[in-house]
């Protein structure tokens, strides 16, 4: 087996050959970013394996930090509204990165094989985000997996079994308690998400804890106790940051209409529109969409959390 340097080179050659601005690649669920600069990105997560090989990210998430680099990993395991910030990212040395979309469907079957993990089916389970280094049996399959870009006719076969191996190794790694929860029916994090789907789905509608906590089949101090271990913010936090991160995108588009947008996202008052917006992004509402429009060429691109 090759070095992890030796790797990492090869794996930074096909992402530079091969990374589009919206990231997609032939292959399902294989993701590639390839970003010079870019402002702070605000984005909702989903459950996604990052591979790092060039440059770094540092994440926001409530009050929590997130930091990895190259040759390090990145896990999330729920829709999760994140700030990004690029590290060390240049027109001369940009950041470079591999994505592959964790599928319940397609880690479940590996449970079967899988060691016994620190976490059970009755906790709420690790937060949503890990960071780690790679491990050279991962970095292998990865190069494995991308080398399929340059052999399109092998790709349909060999890409849902190197899948399978780099979930493996998820799966039985030092991430395996955070990557199990994601295949587990009746896990934690499968009953948090039923909740965080419905309020991704219904950001503008009134929000009652107690109806929530129904959806996720617990009690409303479980619930709550649940919701922030993985998400490290509380339901109305995590409501408000989908709210706000909508209301930006549809400013994008919609500069001049700031209380109509507010409105259109759940917020009755244009002035705590106006506060929290700012909190948030560090420039008022009408000034960030001027700002947005002025930059339309990093907005055009798509990123990895």
């Amino acid at each position: 087996m090759r070095t992890t340097p030796g790797l990492l080179d090869e794996i930074r050659g096909v992402i530079a050959a091969h990374a589009r601005p919206d990231m997609r690649t032939p292959i399902e669920g294989l993701l590639l970013s390839k970003v010079e600069t870019a402002p702070p990105d605000y984005s909702l997560t989903e459950p996604l394996l990052v591979v790092m090989v060039q440059g770094g990210k540092r994440l926001l998430l409530g009050d929590q930090v997130y930091e990895y680099r190259a040759g390090q990993i990145l896990v999330v395991t729920a829709a999760l509204p994140v700030t990004g910030h690029y590290i060390d990212a240049s027109s001369q040395v940009p950041s470079l990165a591999m994505g592959l979309v964790l599928r319940p469907a397609a880690i479940a079957p590996l449970l079967l094989d899988a060691p016994d993990g620190r976490w059970s089916r009755a906790t709420a389970g690790p937060p949503a985000i890990a960071t780690g280094g790679a491990g050279l049996d991962l970095l292998d399959a990865v190069a494995r997996m991308l080398r399929l870009l340059d052999h399109p006719e092998d790709a349909h076969v060999l890409a849902p079994l190197i899948e399978r191996e780099i979930l493996w190794r998820l799966v039985t790694g030092p991430h395996g308690g955070v990557i199990r929860q994601i295949g587990l029916a009746d896990s934690g994090l499968s009953h948090v998400n039923r909740a965080i789907r419905w309020i991704r789905d219904n950001y503008a509608e009134p929000m009652r804890i107690v109806d929530l906590a129904r959806l996720a089949g617990m009690s409303p101090s479980a619930f709550h106790r649940h919701f922030r271990t993985i998400t490290a913010l509380s339901p109305l936090q995590f409501q408000k940051r989908i709210r706000l991160q909508e209301a930006r995108s549809l400013l994008a588009a919609r500069p001049g209409d700031i209380a109509g947008v507010g409105h259109l996202v759940g917020y009755d008052s244009p002035s705590q529109f106006n506060r929290e917006y700012r909190r948030l992004f560090g420039a008022p509402p009408g000034q960030d969409a001027a700002q947005l429009r002025a930059d339309t060429g990093p907005h055009d691109f798509q990123y990895l959390p």
